[in-house]
C-alpha cells in the first residue's frame, strides 16, 4: 500500500528526530502524520505522540503502522491540523511533515511548544514559509539542506541515485537546545 507523500526518508528522519531533541516523557505532535513512520521513532525516544492527519487514508496507515512496530503510546487523530491544535494543550516538541495550512499550524505550535519545532519540506516554497513564519514569530534557529542518494547497481557497477532533497527548518524556544 503507498501513500502520496511519504514514507519520510531514513536518513532525514534521522536529522530531524536529532534536531527535535526528543526526551522521555515529552509529548510531541507529530502533524501530517502519513505513513506515522516519525510516530512511531518518536513513540520509541519514550514520547507520547499525538498522531494528526486530515486524510483517513493516512490515519489508517499510521495506525496499522503503529499496530505492526507494537506501539502503544501515540494517539490518532484524523483532521484538520488547526482544529487540532487549537484545542492541544502545552506540547515538548513538534514534527510537520505537511505543509496545509502552514502559517496558522506555526501560530498555534509557537505558543503551545516548549523547546523544538521542527518543519520537513520538499518544496522551496515551503521552506520559505516556515523560514519567514518562524523569523516571525521570533522561534527561526536554523534551515539544514539535507541531500540522500542510494546506491543502484549500472553496467556492472555501483552508482549513486539522488533522493529527492529536503529542507528541515527548526525552531523553537531560544533558551532551549
Amino acid at each position: 500500500m503507498g501513500l502520496k507523500g511519504g514514507p519520510t526518508q531514513d536518513e532525514v528522519m534521522a536529522v530531524s528526530l536529532q534536531k527535535l531533541g526528543i526526551r522521555p516523557g515529552d509529548v510531541v505532535a507529530d502533524i501530517g502524520c502519513g505513513t506515522g513512520k516519525v510516530s512511531v521513532a518518536a513513540a520509541g525516544l519514550g514520547a507520547f505522540v499525538y498522531a494528526v492527519d486530515r486524510r483517513p487514508e493516512a490515519i489508517a496507515y499510521a495506525r496499522a503502522t503503529a499496530a505492526d512496530a507494537g506501539v502503544a503510546e501515540i494517539e490518532f487523530f484524523e483532521g484538520d491540523a488547526v482544529d487540532f491544535l487549537a484545542g492541544a494543550g502545552t506540547l515538548d516538541c513538534a514534527f510537520v511533515g505537511g505543509s496545509q495550512r502552514l502559517a496558522e499550524v506555526l501560530d498555534l505550535l509557537a505558543g503551545k511548544v516548549r523547546r523544538t519545532i521542527v518543519v520537513n519540506a520538499v518544496l522551496v516554497e515551503t521552506l520559505a514559509e516556515a523560514v519567514s513564519c518562524m523569523q516571525r514569530l521570533g522561534i527561526f534557529r536554523e534551515a539544514v539542506h539535507v541531500q540522500v542518494s542510494r546506491s543502484a547497481e549500472l553496467g556492472g557497477g555501483v552508482m549513486f541515485r539522488p533522493q529527492n532533497p529536503v529542507y528541515i527548518i527548526v525552531g523553537g524556544a531560544a533558551a532551549c537546545s
